[in-house]
């Protein structure tokens, strides 16, 4: 296989902000980040290539459009991060201290890469006007075809369902602290693209066919434009019959200290069988459990994550899904037994499973709420319908549309 060229040597990839473009009428702001990883400079390339076509074809624009750097020093050194991955950094505790100004990242790099992205982003949002977009470009140590990560909300699915691409749901219920994670916590439309495998000239090419088609479905340049019909062949080319919504529904998680060996082959959505073997953890077998369609396993030395396994969603729960949200039903579910909001709030339920066991963690995806453990007797089911800024985008076109 051809590799990407030697972008960690290369200079180009010093700055923060890659490049930003204004449009000479008012619109949307676009942002994109590229190598939060430093092991996946395809991003950054595509992000280099775009803004400067956007330049020499003479692209109409409107609003602004920014595509920014990750972590810089990852990306000089070809390493995923040094000490920590800095795309599971973004939690409350740590963002509440960010905003505070008691949080010390002298010592670490990955930690002084956060302190400047978040100023990055926040100079971003104060100086300009939305709506606004954000889009994370990653890669996988898998072979992959093109596919879209979306934190699990009404304005997230509307936007996402644009693109020729599967788009996967639930991955904010595994991931501690990811990026986007909190961006959809300001209310921002923001998802990942995984543009394919790290070391593939493929994925600069389809992380500027999403580009392209981004800043077109945002408003930012013509759907008409000769790009944009290019780009959106190239992914649906790709994605051939595996289109729609999948949910990831189980996780294999690793500590720091396990020795991990995927076994060879397996690809993105490729299905699999219970009892099938599928990588070894500190010299024992490990078994699937489930049947199903695995996602992202694990081919490099750094990461937390060994897979997932995922499951395409029916039409008919998308549409359930939907209509129970628009309608509010959540707010009865305090009246349930073993289940109670956490504050006044209201967007977040602890569930104690001794009492409610009967509701299964599908129910509570149909309404909005992704869980994580608290004990072993408590589940804390977050809402993702509350914090999306909805009214900032009813008036775009995409919106309308959909």
């Amino acid at each position: 296989m051809t590799e990407l060229p030697n972008t960690v040597q290369n200079k180009v990839v010093t700055q923060r902000i890659i490049g930003h473009l204004t449009g000479a009428e008012p619109g949307p702001t676009t942002v994109f980040v590229g190598g939060l990883h430093g092991n996946e400079p395809a991003g950054v390339i595509a992000l280099q290539q775009l803004m400067q076509e956007l330049k020499q074809e003479n692209i109409t624009i409107k609003g602004n459009i920014y595509a920014v750097a990750g972590n810089l020093w990852a990306l000089r050194h070809g390493q995923r991060f040094q000490q920590e991955d800095l795309n599971r950094l973004w939690t409350l505790p740590t963002i509440k201290k960010l905003i505070a100004g008691n949080y010390n990242p002298s010592e670490n790099e990955d930690r002084k890469e956060q302190c400047e992205l978040y100023d990055t982003f926040s100079e971003i949002v104060k100086n300009e006007t939305g709506p606004f977009y954000f889009f994370d470009l990653h890669t996988t140590s898998s072979r992959t075809i093109p596919f879209i990560t979306v934190n699990d909300n009404l304005l997230n699915r509307r936007f996402t369902s644009q693109y020729p691409v599967p788009i996967i749901l639930g991955i904010e219920e595994y991931l501690v602290g990811p990026l986007l994670s909190y961006v959809n916590e300001l209310g921002y439309v923001a998802f990942g693209f995984e543009g394919g495998q790290h070391d593939d000239p493929q994925a600069v090419i389809n992380h500027k066919a999403f580009s392209y088609l981004s800043l077109a479905f945002s408003g930012c340049i013509p759907q008409t434009a000769v790009q944009v019909k290019r780009s959106e062949t190239i992914l649906r080319d790709q994605s051939k019959e595996k289109r729609g919504f999948f949910e990831i529904f189980h996780h294999y998680p690793l500590q720091k200290t396990d020795t991990f060996i995927m076994e060879p082959g397996f690809t993105n959505f490729q299905s699999i069988g219970k009892g099938q073997l599928l990588a070894h953890k500190n010299g024992k077998p490990i078994i699937a459990r489930y049947k199903g369609e695995i996602f992202m396993p694990l081919y490099q030395q750094q990461g937390r994550d060994g897979f997932f396994v995922v499951r395409s969603i029916p039409k008919v729960f998308m549409h359930l899904s939907r209509w129970l949200r628009k309608l509010h039903v959540d707010a009865l579910l305090p009246i349930l037994p073993g289940v109670r909001w956490q504050s006044k709030k209201k967007d977040t339920l602890i569930v104690d499973i001794r009492i409610a066991r009967f509701f299964t963690k599908d129910f509570f995806h149909l309404l909005g709420y992704r869980s994580r453990e608290i004990d072993r007797f408590h589940i804390l089911m977050k809402n993702r319908e509350k914090a999306a800024k909805t009214a900032a985008y009813k008036d775009t076109e995409w919106y309308s549309r959909n």
